[in-house]
Parts: structure tokens; sequence; C-alpha cells
């Protein structure tokens, strides 16, 4: 199977924003308006302390020129992982927008503060499944997770606001690269990456397709 891409569609050095961060919210913002089907969906990578990689797709919960954070349970695969080898990536797939933001650095758990904050915008029921999933780990069947579910309404009944869990939390990202790809027809796609350099710097580099 093969798209052809469009051929009035490019990026161009003249084109791009000074810093990574700058034209992100500006590709996001796009993205939102587009619309796409949640925009804020990133695939995260991550890799274990033997070098086995793995992924999976996240909501991106919050991003500044530090980097982008997402929330999980800290005992989750993706979690220990990230904790054990604090390296990631992660990939935007804006397909119908025929783009893509690709994003490697490293890893840091968020403030507790912060944890907290979010942990309390998230709907009622969200906040229960925290509280009810050991994530990643394996479950008899779905009855557990229901009866897990039930346990945490229970006994949070009369709780206002739910607290979050100890184990649950958010990691931030903080960037060495922020590639931005757009395709191109013939496949001669457009790719310029901002790359951090000794000192803190950032350097603008286009890459091959």
């Amino acid at each position: 199977m093969r798209n052809e891409y469009a051929a009035d569609l490019g990026l161009s050095e003249p084109d791009l924003a000074q810093d990574w961060h700058t034209q992100f919210a500006r590709w996001f913002a796009e993205a939102v308006a587009h619309p796409l089907p949640e925009p804020n969906a990133m695939v995260v990578g991550t890799v274990d302390a033997e070098g086995r990689p793995s992924g999976r797709t996240v909501l991106l919960k919050g991003y500044d020129p530090e980097g982008f954070v997402f929330y999980t349970n800290y005992g989750s695969r993706k979690g220990v992982e990230a904790t054990a080898n604090p390296w990631a990536s992660l990939v935007f797939p804006w397909f119908p927008m025929q783009r893509q933001v690709v994003v490697t650095g490293r890893v840091e758990k968020v403030d507790r503060a912060d944890t907290e904050a979010y942990f309390a915008s998230r709907p009622r029921g969200s906040q229960l499944g925290a509280w009810a999933s050991t994530q990643s780990r394996v479950v008899p069947d779905r009855a557990a997770l229901d009866v897990a579910y039930r346990a945490a309404a229970e006994r949070f009944a009369a709780v206002e606001p739910i607290p979050a869990p100890p184990d649950w939390g958010g990691f931030r990202v903080l960037p060495e690269t922020v590639e931005f790809w757009q395709g191109r027809a013939s496949r001669l796609h457009d790719r310029l990456r901002f790359r951090r350099v000794d000192g803190g710097a950032w350097v603008i580099e286009r890459l091959a397709p």
C-alpha cells in the first residue's frame, strides 16, 4: 500500500520558527484545528535496563520550553523502563496532515505538586481507575478490574478531591532533538531537526529523507 504525498506542501528553513517550542506550538495548533482525532496522542518509546525497547500510545498533557509531559502509573512498563533507563522518544503521527514530529531526550519525573494538580483535573472515573489498576501487571480477568474499581469507588465515596495514588505521576521528556517531518512528493520529504549541542544552544539541521 502506498499513498503519494502532495507536491505543493513543504517545510523550508525560512518557514521554521527560531526555536523548537514555537514551531511545535504552531504545528500543534494546526493539528487541533485540522481537526485530527486526539492530536495530542503520541507514541512513547522506552528501553529497559537490558536494552529491549517497547512503545505505546499515550496522551500529551502539557508542553513548554522545558519539554513534554505525560502521566502514568510508575509501576507500568513505561514507568519502570523510564526510571531504570531515563531516555525516551516521542512520535506525533499527524498522518492526515502529512506530518510527524519526532522527539528524543532525557526523562525526569514531574514534581509531586504538579502531579496532584493534574490528577485533580481528571474526571472522577479516571481518578478511580488509576487507583483500581495495577497497570501492566497480569490480572486474571476483566471481572477482577471491575471488582477493584468498585472497591475504589466505595473507598473514596466520601472523599473530595480524590488524591493521586502514590505510585502514579508524571514524566517530562527533556528534548535533545526535535524533528519536524513534512511529507513531500516522490518520497523526498522535508526533515528539519533542532538539536541541542554543548552549552545548551540549539542548531537546525536538514536530514535526508
